[in-house]
């Protein structure tokens, strides 16, 4: 229990260094972050959504000779795409994304789960993950332990439920309760102090999520990164990827006034009253 969210606190500086993946957080606009990957071994570049151009550009040019090969985008919406059309003015870089609903600025390759390509010396997979969006993506880094889940999963939390079916979102957070659990998640938004709020209320005998949200509370105290958080603490504390649990089904269930049927229907309880929370 002690442990929990341990991992998760020796994250927090804005260059997160790997072997095989050096991976540096840019905070943009009001709680959005943008992710800059470059390959170590082959110098290939990239970044995982753009939700400004400002901060990335600046960024790219004081540490990586304002150079970007790739832009990684995991979902149309505006403040995951809104620097697209500006950076690859400026950078010249191919856009990589879902072409599913056709609606990403400067897409140059359209991508889908099942799908595979190389960054640098590293293979990169790709995830169909319905549910926040029709068509929402992530990046898997498999030999870098490197999950890139835009707003499908939070720290302690997940995306609304805009266009996609309870059905769709509980089978893609089944996908990512798959993963191995050492697997380093990098959410798009820094949402952990309301999601832990919000987790308690309806898991408020978790005792490993208790230490969890202290920790964030402490972080955000100072001002520090939440994100990335490691899938085997989402596994013990966040509410979304645990309806399985008996005591957060019963608490769903009083809190809504509803009957689940199954575990899409707990997901859509547990969703609901974050809605509204």
């Amino acid at each position: 229990m002690g442990m929990i969210f341990h991992r998760l606190c020796v994250l927090f500086s804005a260059k997160i260094p790997s072997p095989r993946l050096e991976i540096r957080r840019v905070p943009c606009l009001k709680d959005n972050y943008g992710w800059i990957l470059r390959c170590p071994k082959t110098g290939t570049t990239g970044l995982v959504d753009t939700p400004e151009a400002g901060p990335l550009l600046r960024e790219l040019k004081a540490n990586y000779d304002g150079r970007v090969d790739f832009i990684l985008n995991t979902h149309h919406h505006w403040d995951h795409t809104g620097g697209n059309k500006e950076i690859k003015a400026a950078t010249h870089c191919r856009v990589i994304g879902p072409g599913r609903d056709g609606q990403i600025d400067g897409l140059d390759k359209a991508v889908e789960g099942g799908d595979e390509f190389k960054f640098g010396d590293l293979t990169v997979k790709v995830y169909d993950l319905p549910g926040h969006t029709r068509g929402h993506v992530g990046y898997h880094f498999p030999e870098a332990n490197a999950f890139f889940c835009g707003d499908t999963l939070f720290v302690l939390g997940c995306g609304r439920m805009f266009e996609g079916t309870k059905g769709q979102f509980w089978s893609t957070l089944q996908k990512i309760r798959g993963l191995p659990k050492d697997t380093v998640m990098f959410c798009a938004h820094e949402y952990s102090q309301s999601n832990a709020k919000f987790a308690r209320y309806v898991d408020p005998t978790n005792e490993c999520l208790k230490t969890a949200s202290d920790v964030i509370t402490d972080m955000r105290s100072r001002g520090e990164a939440t994100v990335p958080s490691m899938l085997a603490d989402e596994l013990l504390c966040n509410p979304f990827l645990r309806v399985e649990d008996e005591a957060i089904q019963k608490r769903a269930a009083e809190l809504t006034k509803t009957q689940a049927h199954d575990l899409s229907d707990v997901f859509a309880q547990v969703r609901l009253l974050k809605d509204s929370f």
